[in-house]
Order: C-alpha cells, then sequence, then structure tokens
C-alpha cells in the first residue's frame, strides 16, 4: 500500500488480480487475514514510479498533464458547469 494516508500505508499484501471495475483501474489483493479486497491501482505500487514524480522529489505538486487537466475543467465551468457543477 503506497496511499501515504490510508490506515494500510507501508503493508505489503498478495497480489489476486488487475482489473478495470466502477470504471476505475483496481488491484485485487489478499489481506493478513485472507479477504480479498479492491484497491484503486494508483494506491499500490504495481505500476512503475512516474519518473516526473522521481525528478521532481516533491517539488511540483502536479505533472504538466495534470496542470492542463485543471486548465481545462476551469474552463469547462466557466462555460457553463461540468457535470451539474458551476462555478
Amino acid at each position: 500500500m503506497t496511499h501515504p494516508f490510508h490506515p494500510l500505508f507501508g503493508r505489503e499484501f498478495a497480489f489476486v488480480d488487475r482489473r478495470v471495475a466502477w470504471d476505475a483501474d483496481r488491484v485485487a489483493v489478499r489481506g493478513e487475514d485472507g479477504v480479498v479486497m479492491s484497491l484503486p491501482a494508483a494506491w499500490t505500487d504495481i505500476d512503475l514510479v512516474d519518473p516526473v514524480v522521481v525528478i521532481a522529489a516533491g517539488r511540483c505538486p502536479l505533472r504538466l498533464v495534470d496542470l492542463l487537466a485543471v486548465g481545462d475543467l476551469v474552463d469547462a465551468l466557466r462555460a457553463g458547469g461540468v457535470g451539474g457543477l458551476t462555478p
């Protein structure tokens, strides 16, 4: 578990499966009690670390692609809202 605010942070679990569920990339792992639990893949180390995150070493809160996505969201909100949200 690599999510820094999750109570299981730092623990290792046996990998069971990976699939897209609920429109999200999920990883199934077997907990210490034997129960299989589903976690967002982003909360695990199943994928390689993004090189931008490594090089930034905490100095950059957003990658360029994330910043551009935030800009697109702001533009969409200003243009009339997104999913029922308006400014």
